[in-house]
């Protein structure tokens, strides 16, 4: 049997979907269980197929899938994860998702627009999940989204512990690429010991991914900058963000980000551009076309894991950052 007992026979049943199995592994191998074997297949018009190879009733169980792309391809089948494990009796079913696919849509931005972000929260409810977990969250009100307990997970202790290794706190400053991420670049400092700068900027609405960077607000002068975002996506923002630091006579910039979306033609700005280190977790898949030189790959297995034997044992997953707070 894969699983793991708890008193009064809890049983823990651990899911995967098809987008990301290495890190669901690593999570399990974490855990010290097995994943449930489970049948995924598409049929001919690419609808999905699931079904569980074990009993399922009455498990407390937690279904993992990574939001990359083709993203709705997998979103929709964990969608249909949770289903079966409603319709076969699963006890708790808890939704994780390293990366909150459509997390960027939480608010309409101007007149007939969707907040998808809403739409992901009512769907994951209506299927069956009684909770979500996620890493990072584009916007802390998307645990607002969902009718049920949302456990917010934080990698910066991951990221910052890496960091503070090589760092010197009296020759570094912590950047917001943006006035949106403020409060996050705050709290990295405080975990650094460091100050605070951000990169004042205005998006372009109408063309997509497009930022136009302003101002530097702080001191970076001579100083090393660590450049923090939630997700690199096409990277122009970071990249920018990186070029405006040196302009202002940053003598090295690293970025930290938890999600390396990493879409096309991120890895080619990336690589050319002046920016000495790349750090990310492994919440996405990072397929070897996505790698190159100056990027380190830290793992957030260990930090899920400890986060799903804490909601499994019914203690505190915030206990897990109360040293970050």
């Amino acid at each position: 049997m894969s699983g793991m007992k708890a008193t009064g026979e809890k049983n823990m049943m651990f899911f995967s979907g098809r987008a990301y199995p290495e890190l669901a592994e690593e999570i399990a191998a974490n855990l010290g269980i097995e994943m449930t074997p489970t049948r995924l297949h598409d049929f001919a018009n690419g609808e999905i197929y699931a079904r569980y190879l074990e009993s399922v009733r009455g498990c407390d169980a937690f279904v993992i899938q990574s939001h990359t792309a083709p993203i709705n391809q997998w979103i929709m089948e964990q969608l249909i994860m949770v289903d079966a494990l409603k319709r076969a009796s699963a006890k708790r079913i808890t939704v994780i998702m390293p990366f909150f696919g459509y997390a960027r849509q939480d608010k309409k931005g101007r007149g007939r627009e969707p907040i998808t972000a809403r739409l992901m929260a009512d769907l994951f409810k209506t299927a069956g999940a009684d909770r979500l977990m996620s890493v990072d969250l584009h916007t802390s009100q998307i645990q607002g989204f969902f009718d049920g307990p949302v456990d917010h997970l934080f990698a910066m202790p991951v990221l910052a512990s890496y960091l503070r290794d090589k760092l010197d706190p009296e020759q570094t400053t912590v950047v917001s690429p943006d006035t949106g991420r403020v409060r996050l670049a705050e709290r990295w400092a405080d975990t650094l010991n460091t100050p605070v700068a951000f990169i004042h900027k205005r998006r372009d609405l109408d063309v997509a991914n497009q930022v136009k960077v302003h101002e530097v607000v702080g001191r970076v002068r001579g100083r090393t900058c660590v450049l923090i975002d939630d997700m690199i996506d096409t990277a122009g923002t970071i990249t920018k963000a990186a070029e405006a630091l040196y302009e202002q006579g940053a003598t090295n910039v690293l970025v930290a980000a938890t999600h390396a979306v990493f879409s096309s033609p991120a890895v080619d700005r990336l690589k050319n551009s002046r920016i000495s280190e790349v750090v990310v977790t492994n919440s996405l898949p990072l397929t070897e076309d996505k790698r190159f030189d100056k990027l380190t790959v830290l793992s957030i297995a260990p930090l899920i894991a400890r986060a799903i034997t804490e909601v499994f044992s019914d203690g505190s997953v915030t206990s897990l950052f109360e040293g970050d707070s």
